[in-house]
């Protein structure tokens, strides 16, 4: 079936522009056929059933939706029941009560239609899609076709859009400016050992893993290395705890840093404290990961931005700041060689309470989150 190009909002369940009856009283068929003794759903009737469900256009909150359907009493549909789930494991929602209507409801339109809203769609999350056609009754009743396949789809990551709505956020508490002179990285001994003695006295690259902001594009898929440039208010130097490690390796700044490094805005979030962190990226001009980044990332002004800034003197020299009320992870997306600074121990605690490994963002915090979730 050949379906036109329009589009139509399907909103939640609770959106006043939904024609529902109530909630209370309308409970929809599961994907089985059967239905709640009580529901205002009819029996199941010769309505014709989708077939060939297409979704497209996927964003990190919202989709298109289309789907082919035999001619035979197409002209009674009214209403599509859409039945949305996030991809779970069965036993995961066992004490969720099975009546609890989980489905939306459209009046019928010319397909494909747009499905969205943040209320009920997350980013870069596994969900499956079932759609009924209905056809309203004159008492208020439903007569619905038996459900469709189940389609499974994946949403997508932040759009630049979203990301410079959490960029906005983030500016908005970074605080004055502090200078720094050096980048760093705490890790274990062994570490530095695997650096030295496996991979030719360098330390390489690897995937970012999923702390932060769910939608992050970042996340499982940007190559790098973090360090970190913050330093305690009351000496300008490096603090000497650390969540990663008793060893440091140190390096001037000009050397990850300089006219040659572009860089880039990549998250901003928390932990369920009254931290937040804020994620940037340091690639090479030309790089892999400054191909990764461009048109991806919100860039900076590398000499006029309110987290990271690297200034040229008239006689060439360079001067770094960083913002004072964010802590900074930094990524580098080249390897550094060892050779570059120098690797010593530290005097401080390991607070591991404050790692930021696989680390969840908090999803009700005002000051980090933005509309499309978390």
């Amino acid at each position: 079936m050949e379906v036109p190009h329009v589009e139509h909002n399907l909103a939640s369940p609770t959106s006043p522009c939904v024609d529902l009856k109530t909630l209370d009283n309308l409970q929809l068929c599961d994907r089985e056929g059967t239905k709640s003794a009580d529901s205002g759903i009819g029996e199941l009737d010769d309505l014709p059933v989708p077939q060939q469900i297409r979704i497209c256009n996927i964003t990190c909150d919202s989709f298109k939706i289309s789907w082919d359907m035999d001619t035979r009493g197409r002209e009674r549909i009214t209403h599509y029941f859409i039945d949305l789930n996030k991809k779970e494991n069965k036993n995961s929602n066992k004490f969720k009560h099975k009546d609890v209507p989980t489905k939306l409801v459209a009046k019928a339109v010319p397909l494909p239609m747009t499905v969205r809203g943040h209320w009920f769609l997350s980013p870069r999350t596994e969900y499956t899609v079932a759609v009924q056609t209905a056809a309203k009754q004159p008492d208020g009743d439903y007569a619905v076709s038996e459900w469709s396949e189940i389609i499974e789809f994946c949403t997508a990551d932040y759009s630049t859009v979203h990301l410079n709505q959490l960029l906005q956020k983030a500016e908005a508490i970074a605080g004055r400016m502090l200078p720094f002179t050096v980048f760093y990285r705490n890790q274990q001994k062994e570490y530095f050992y695997q650096a030295r003695d496996a991979q030719c006295n360098r330390m390489l690259p690897s995937v970012k893993d999923n702390s932060g902001s769910h939608g992050s594009p970042i996340s499982g898929k940007l190559e790098g290395i973090f360090f970190s440039c913050n330093t305690e208010f009351n000496t300008g130097k490096p603090p000497q705890d650390s969540p990663y490690g008793p060893y440091r390796f140190q390096v001037q700044a000009d050397v990850l840093f300089n006219q040659n490094t572009n860089l880039y805005f990549g998250d901003f979030y928390c932990m369920y404290t009254a931290y937040h962190y804020v994620i940037l990226v340091l690639a090479t001009e030309g790089s892999k990961g400054d191909s990764f980044c461009k048109g991806r990332l919100p860039a900076f002004d590398r000499s006029d931005n309110r987290f990271l800034t690297c200034v040229e003197a008239e006689d060439g020299s360079l001067s770094f700041h960083h913002a004072q009320d964010v802590i900074l992870e930094v990524i580098v997306t080249e390897p550094v060689d060892l050779s570059l600074g120098t690797v010593a121990e530290i005097s401080g605690h390991q607070l591991m309470s404050l790692s930021t490994v696989n680390a969840k963002k908090d999803p009700s915090c005002k000051i980090c989150n933005i509309s499309v979730g978390r």
